[in-house]
């Protein structure tokens, strides 16, 4: 007759491989999932890619999601990016640690995926069915690190002087720079929405200048394309905004549940 102890702890030796197989199973599953859930709901995307991480210029492509997933709707479209590239932002998406980290002043563009926030321009009303802001003279991006509204669009009618104080982005850029068109159509990219310090601010998409002339970390285009773009986009669909290097692009395509290319 076996040893009471044999009897009592041998059948838990294989179940103990059990439970951690299926812990690993788990874990693997919830890592798998984990990235595309926060844009799950989304049926609406743009997506920008470029060639490397210092590229200043990049392809936008839209896509939308039905039952049979993702599929493009059309045509691409020339962008310019930030002078310096692209750098990983603050987005919907988990930190990402092999490539640039976004910082202010570094004159990239924010890598990852984001929310569309609201349009803005400067006439009263434009088509599009997104929350639309009339920017007027007294309208500011705050850029300055280590204020309390880092990275907020703030009227310097209502918060005063100083709140604003060393800001550079003057939201109506017609009345402040010599007629400069760039925000006259435009939409917030919401990178780092909760305004952590130093990562980065006031990104937006927003007409170019030239085909030539990049950012100083946003995503510009011609008149038409955004024109475009705003009638098209659609707030009951959840849109989102990816902007990624191509080799980023296809090493998580997968996982993050993105349009094939």
């Amino acid at each position: 007759m076996m040893p009471t102890s044999h009897r009592v702890y041998r059948p838990w030796v294989p179940l103990r491989a059990v439970v951690a197989m299926l812990a690993c199973l788990a874990t693997a599953a919830a890592s798998a999932f984990e990235a595309p859930a926060a844009w799950s709901v989304s049926r609406q995307m743009i997506v920008v890619t470029t060639t490397d991480w210092n590229s200043d210029r990049g392809t936008l492509r839209t896509y939308v999601r039905d039952g049979a997933g993702w599929k493009a709707e059309g045509t691409a479209s020339d962008v310019t990016l930030g002078r310096q590239g692209s750098a990983w932002g603050v987005g919907l998406h988990p930190p990402q640690h092999d490539g640039p980290q976004k910082r202010e002043g570094d004159g990239r563009s924010p890598a990852g995926v984001f929310r569309v926030g609201k349009a803005f321009g400067y006439a009263e009303r434009t088509p599009t069915a997104m929350p639309y802001m009339a920017l007027t003279a007294s309208d500011y991006c705050v850029d300055v690190d280590g204020s309390p509204y880092y990275n907020q669009l703030v009227d310097e009618a209502t918060v005063g002087a100083q709140a604003v104080a060393g800001a550079t982005e003057a939201m109506r850029r017609d009345l402040h720079f010599h007629g400069d068109h760039a925000y006259r159509l435009g939409f917030v990219i919401e990178h780092n929405p909760a305004g952590e310090r130093g990562a980065g601010s006031c990104i937006f998409a927003h007409l170019w200048a030239s085909p030539t002339s990049p950012t100083a970390g946003c995503t510009a285009m011609t008149d038409a394309t955004m024109e475009h773009l705003l009638a098209w986009l659609d707030p009951k669909k959840h849109p989102v905004f990816v902007l990624l290097p191509r080799a980023e692009y296809a090493r998580l395509r997968d996982t993050w549940n993105l349009p094939a290319p």
